[in-house]
């Protein structure tokens, strides 16, 4: 691939031109809005310069509600050797531009799975594909030049593809994507009217919980007008699973002994259930699960101190796994969680002691 039109630069346009870009590819790119393209060209992902001519795969990452249309009339305009979009959303935009009598051997619908809470050109990032699955929906019509395309351009993004069929993945990415975030928001807007005592308890917990929470809700109108049976069923399936909840903690209210010890073991069936749904979730560069041991440690809220302790596990001879910080409620100090393979658990608790850390049992 030599030549590439990007039609769209928000955030997931832009991080795709800029990790071609970086790695030789002429980018041009394309928006309804002149200066967010700019913005993007501002940033390196390529040139707001029409192309002279047709390039080699033209990359439509506009909001769903628009990616028939928008492909349709690139198709016309006989833009590109291959076009494909990169909405969360496959069946529908697939089925619209059979509709509009396009020619699709030259069409591939792709998703890649990454994104931020924050959009547009300024939040895109070359690296945000980076080991992440990128999903491919060719049909038997797909030209065989527009597959390699677009396993090209997964390439040079570093994502992983993955086949699947349109409609499995908007099944798919109805339960893993569209309603978390549905349901984070849900959590989320508990708090808007909550006492500000009970605010400032604010952990951790609710802290993972409601992360993706934060994400734009005129972007999340789009991807879920645009996929909401699927999203419907699963949030079915939920609303059910709340409803027995709610009946089991009543349940533990009573006096009655019998239907406290059904309404725990309710409880105890949500909790497993969520313990072996957790449990299939992929591990580090998408292997299997990993069991991690978790060290704790105060660390103040001042410039260097994760440096130095990434930099004390180091001399330990210890590979972090993952981490995170939970922040202390009024104080400029916190709690960081270094997860490690259970072997190294020792030899980490060891040096970081040495090195004058406070390791929390």
């Amino acid at each position: 691939m030599r030549t590439a039109l990007v039609i769209g630069t928000g955030l997931i346009g832009t991080s795709a031109a800029l990790a071609l870009a970086g790695r030789g590819v002429s980018v041009h790119l394309m928006d309804h809005d002149p200066a967010q393209a700019r913005t993007a060209a501002a940033r390196g992902a390529g040139t707001d310069q029409a192309p002279e001519g047709p390039v080699d795969l033209a990359i439509v990452a506009v909001p769903p509600a628009h990616v028939a249309e928008t492909l349709a009339e690139a198709i016309r305009g006989g833009l590109a050797r291959g076009y494909l979009d990169v909405a969360s959303v496959k069946g529908g935009p697939r089925r619209e531009l059979e509709a509009l009598g396009c020619d699709l051997s030259g069409y591939l619908g792709t998703h890649p799975m990454a994104g931020r809470e924050r959009s547009g050109p300024m939040a895109a990032t070359a690296d945000l594909f980076e080991g992440r699955p990128w999903v491919l929906t060719p049909t038997h019509e797909t030209d065989t030049e527009v597959l390699n395309l677009a396993l090209e351009l997964v390439a040079l993004c570093r994502a992983v593809p993955v086949v699947m069929d349109a409609d499995a993945h908007d099944r798919a990415v109805a339960l893993v994507s569209h309603t978390p975030q549905l349901v984070s928001s849900l959590v989320a807007a508990r708090l808007q009217g909550a006492d500000e005592t009970a605010v400032r308890l604010c952990g951790q917990g609710i802290r993972d919980v409601t992360r993706i929470a934060a994400s734009d809700p005129r972007m999340w109108i789009d991807i879920l007008s645009a996929n909401p049976g699927p999203v419907a069923d699963v949030l079915a399936g939920i609303a059910a699973d709340l409803e027995e909840t709610v009946t089991a903690l009543r349940s533990l209210e009573s006096t009655d002994e019998d239907k406290r010890l059904g309404g725990a073991a309710g409880i105890e069936d949500v909790l497993r259930r969520g313990n072996a749904g957790r449990s299939r979730v992929p591990g580090k560069h998408g292997a299997a699960p990993a069991a991690y041991e978790t060290i704790t440690v105060l660390i103040g809220d001042q410039p260097g101190e994760l440096a130095r302790i990434f930099a004390d596990a180091g001399r330990a001879g210890v590979n972090i796994e993952d981490v995170r910080i939970e922040h202390a409620t009024g104080q400029q100090a916190g709690l960081i969680q270094l997860m490690v393979e259970p072997a190294a658990v020792a030899a980490l608790t060891a040096t970081l002691r040495e090195r004058g850390w406070a390791v929390r049992q």
